[in-house]
């Protein structure tokens, strides 16, 4: 593995770092007291190629590597994980699932819609019910012709309230549990498809987040995605993606709070010198340091293995379960060397601070990557 990167993918970050640093870090921290999802820039991230940054040029894609498209997903992260999460899941949840399982027909109709930032996307699996067990979603689609009724709730389901298009995840047979899964495309307006927006969020406000309503929903057999009670295979083929995605973000966000930390003991003076200068603190920033460094590493071993299209849900795992433990303990310390200041909104480690909580549990718990990690060492699951 090389670890240096190519003049591509620093032409990339560069692009992509000045972008973050004049259009959405100063608009930022408004945004999450608003709560307000910033239509604007998704669309200009779009217009510059990066809501489809691994999809292939005849797809309306950029045809980035998977390096280069964690490095996006750092860039953005680094200044904003609120609008990383909307990136996160139009890229990772939406278009590189249908990349990589449906059809051409499929294909040509929704991906160029998608990374050219017209439509927006949604992944709805997760159920009230039904988090870190899918399989025991009960989200219905009976056969009814040339169609099938879906009916059910998901819920916590990024982008659902501005999305144009959810990838929707039901039982076609009831008894089957895990094998009795298929992958659905819903439109808005299809009749029966509602949401509602859910608020008072702890973290990551600026991203919409809401539960997707399915009653007596028809969808025509056309958008099945890949085959019939396939379902979970896609499931777990894409929350790969996700994972790899979400890992880059958070070394962006563990960035973040080490760079506003630097500015900040270098400015700020007790007992009659710089913070800076003082040896805990000095500790604590090589710590954060050393641990973004090492979430950086981890990610771009899974990028790596995904570039020469090796088997990587283990490294994937890996790198999910290290950097979102990781992240959090990253912006507890930059909270701690801001002491008080920490605590108010005046300062950006308080946002990342809260944004930082929701790492450990979506795409997977903390709990859930060590059960795949420990499975794939000892031989032996711990769940089927």
């Amino acid at each position: 593995m090389d670890f240096d990167l190519t003049e591509e993918q620093r032409m990339i970050q560069e692009t992509i770092r000045k972008f973050a640093d004049e259009e959405i870090a100063p608009v930022a921290s408004e945004n999450d007291k608003k709560a307000h999802f910033p239509r604007d820039l998704f669309e200009k991230l779009a217009a510059l190629g990066f809501m489809g940054t691994p999809i292939p040029e005849e797809y309306g894609g950029a045809g980035f590597d998977f390096i280069s498209h964690a490095i996006v997903a750092e860039e953005i992260g680094r200044v904003d994980s609120s609008l990383r999460g909307t990136y996160s899941v139009q890229v990772s949840l939406v278009e590189l699932p249908i990349y990589k399982f449906a059809n051409e027909e499929q294909k040509k109709k929704y991906l160029p819609k998608l990374t050219s930032g017209e439509w927006i996307g949604c992944y709805g699996l997760t159920e009230p019910n039904a988090g870190s067990d899918p399989a025991s979603m009960v989200t219905s689609a009976v056969e009814d012709g040339d169609f099938y009724v879906l009916n059910g709730q998901k819920t916590w389901i990024t982008n659902a309230g501005i999305a144009d298009l959810a990838i929707v995840y039901a039982k076609t047979d009831k008894e089957a549990g895990s094998r009795g899964i298929t992958a659905f495309f819903v439109e808005r307006g299809m009749e029966g498809f509602s949401t509602r927006d859910l608020h008072d969020k702890l973290g990551l406000r600026a991203s919409n987040t809401g539960e997707i309503f399915l009653e007596n929903c028809r969808v025509p057999k056309d958008n099945i995605m890949g085959d019939l009670n396939k379902g979970f295979k896609v499931a777990l083929g894409t929350l790969d993606f996700g994972r790899y995605t979400v890992s880059a973000g958070w070394v962006g966000s563990a960035q973040g709070c080490i760079n506003i930390c630097k500015k900040y003991v270098k400015e700020r003076i007790q007992f009659g010198k710089l913070l800076g200068e003082f040896q805990l603190v000095q500790q604590m920033i090589a710590d954060m340091v050393v641990e973004c460094e090492a979430g950086r590493l981890l990610v771009y071993r899974a990028g790596h293995l995904k570039n020469k299209g090796l088997p990587n849900t283990r490294e994937t795992s890996i790198a999910k379960y290290y950097c979102s433990e990781m992240v959090n303990r990253v912006a507890y310390k930059a909270v701690q060397l801001h002491g008080g200041y920490g605590f108010s909104g005046e300062y950006d480690v308080e946002r990342f601070y809260r944004d930082a909580r929701i790492n450990t549990l979506y795409e997977g718990t903390s709990q859930i990557q060590q059960l795949i990690i420990g499975a794939y060492e000892l031989g032996l699951k711990a769940f089927v």
